[in-house]
Order: structure tokens, then sequence, then C-alpha cells
């Protein structure tokens, strides 16, 4: 069985009741077993974030923020005074993965950021939806021309339900895209694209053992649900268990 590193789990996941306790929130998630959290919106919630990650004893490696506007220094710098090692673009939309013009656009803007995250000691990484994979461009799924396009500094961090429901064979994906994969975004249920529909790992479609072994890599493995019909505590906390016993992750 492959070892992971410690989980992560994306704070979008728990959106509801950040915004009622923030603190509160993570602190639930300390009692899952958990010791990092993947923020979204950094800047909005960088104070949030300043005051009850050491509070909790949370630490946050990753974290999402857009990427193609807005003060990049403003951003890495918050990045750098909150302990984010990388920022991840969290995606662009479709209509702009139909050319190689397009992908090439990203591709530099990312680049552009990723110069100045360097001077802050923070890297950049881009996370995918569905259409960057079911978009093909010249034969090939748009986000491998994007990997190939990509400045070397540019990592990236697949979400494997995603890129199951745009019709990929995750394993062999990964795979393909090799040491460029930093992260893993974790999450299951049917591969019908219905997030409402989303499980706790194991309980859905998707291979994780086969998806594990196939990014042997990965620095920074992420629990996410984009919707839950269940309590989501109870969710995440049954992904934890799974992840651990099954996934050989280390926390």
């Amino acid at each position: 069985m492959v070892s992971l590193p410690d989980l992560s789990v994306q704070l979008y996941s728990v959106r509801q009741p950040l915004a009622e306790d923030f603190a509160g929130t993570l602190r639930r998630l300390t009692d899952i077993g958990l010791t990092r959290v993947e923020p979204y919106g950094m800047l909005r919630f960088a104070d949030d974030l300043q005051a009850a990650l050491p509070a909790t004893g949370l630490t946050a490696p990753t974290a999402h923020q857009a990427l193609d506007g807005g003060d990049l220094e403003a951003i890495f710098e918050t990045a750098a005074m909150l302990g984010i090692r990388t920022v991840v673009h969290p995606f662009t939309p479709a209509d702009r993965w139909q050319s190689r013009a397009d992908i090439q656009q990203l591709a530099d803007t990312l680049h552009e950021a990723a110069t100045v995250g360097s001077d802050f000691g923070v890297t950049v990484g881009y996370h995918n939806h569905a259409w960057e994979l079911s978009s093909h461009i010249d034969g090939r799924p748009a986000l491998e021309l994007f990997a190939d396009l990509l400045d070397p500094a540019v990592l990236l961090e697949i979400d494997t339900y995603w890129a199951a429901t745009a019709g990929q064979d995750v394993p062999a994906l990964l795979r393909r895209l090799g040491a460029r994969v930093f992260a893993l975004h974790l999450k299951d249920g049917p591969m019908n694209g219905d997030i409402a529909a989303q499980l706790p790992l194991g309980r859905g479609d998707l291979p994780a053992p086969e998806i594990i072994a196939a990014a042997p890599e990965v620095q920074f493995p992420v629990l996410e649900f984009d919707a839950y019909a269940g309590d989501i505590f109870e969710g995440i906390a049954t992904s934890y268990a799974y992840a651990k016993s099954v996934l050989g992750a280390q926390r």
C-alpha cells in the first residue's frame, strides 16, 4: 500500500458552517483528526485564518485564490504570512479552454504569477474541473496540452472527481501527467456530475486505491465535497477513516 502524506480538507466543503462559526468549524475538523486545511477565497478569509489557524493548531500548506486579476504581491504576501506554500488558481471558465491560444494565455498568466510568488517563497498551481478534460485540442484533452505549455514552476492539483466525470481514466491521466501533479482532490460519488450525490471516499465509483497508486509523488491529498446530502462533518470523518485505513494516509 502506498503511504500518503498527511491529509488536508478543502474548506469549501464546510463553507456553510464556516459562515456561522469560523474557528469552531476548524476545531471540529481537528476533532476528526485533521491537521491540515486548504482554504478557498484566501484573501477574503485572511483575517479569520490568521486568528484561527494558530488557535487550532492547523496548518494550510495550500490555498485557492484567483491569480488572473488583483494584486499579485498582496496575494503572495498574505500567503507567506499564513504559512501557505502553494496558491492554486481554482478555475478558468470552459469558454477559455477552446483553443491553443486560450490555453497559452492562461499558461502565461500563471507563469507571471509564479514569478511574483517566487519572491515570497510561494509556488503556484492550477485546479481543474471537468471541462479542461472534456475539451480536446489537436486530439488531446486540453489540460494535457496546458501541462505541456506550463512553465515547470507551475504545478497541477488534479480534482479526481471532475476528471472522472469528464470521461477520463484517472489513474492513466495521473501517470501521463507525472510529477507535475503535486496535489489531489479526493472525493467520490456516481460519475454523472451531480454534486448533490457525492459520497464519502470508497462509497462511489472512483477507484481511489488505483488513483493513489498512480500518483506516488503527490505531496498534498485533499478531501473535498462540493455538496453532501448528509452531515458534512460525518462525511468528512468517513472519508478520513477510509483514507487512513485503505489508502495508507498518515493522518
